[in-house]
């Protein structure tokens, strides 16, 4: 079956860094696009970046550019995400998520996607 793993969350000041991971398994990556999204608490859940099977576009939400980098590794099956310069409003559970699409769009929408990991908290003290 599919799986989405994510990894590398945890508590940072505000001005750090965190890398995310998102290890997938049991599904054909290089045939996805994949997505972060993110629920603060009290909150719906958000797009945050996406980038395209290849790795060759992205998409970011307007809050995050500039901070954020999504990327993406076909031959290792995972994708990440940079998080710089971390803003208490980043407090969050992150998740990943994998949609089929072999276009050269990201995908941005949360019905696009076939797949979902299990989140993983990062939060950002001020």
């Amino acid at each position: 079956q599919v799986q989405l793993v994510e990894s590398g969350g945890g508590l940072v000041q505000a001005g750090g860094s965190l890398r995310l991971s998102c290890a997938a398994s049991g599904l054909t990556f290089s045939s996805y696009a994949m997505g972060w999204f993110r629920q603060a608490p009290g909150k719906e859940r958000e797009f945050v970046a996406a980038i395209s099977w290849s790795g060759g576009n992205t998409y970011y939400q307007d809050s995050v550019k500039g901070r954020f980098t999504v990327s993406r590794d076909n031959a290792e099956n995972t994708v990440y995400l940079q998080m710089n310069s971390l803003k208490p409003e980043d407090t969050a559970v992150y998740y990943c998520a994998a949609g089929y699409s072999r276009s050269a769009v990201p995908l941005y929408r949360a019905y696009e996607y076939d797949y979902w990991g299990q989140g993983i908290q990062v939060t950002v003290s001020s």
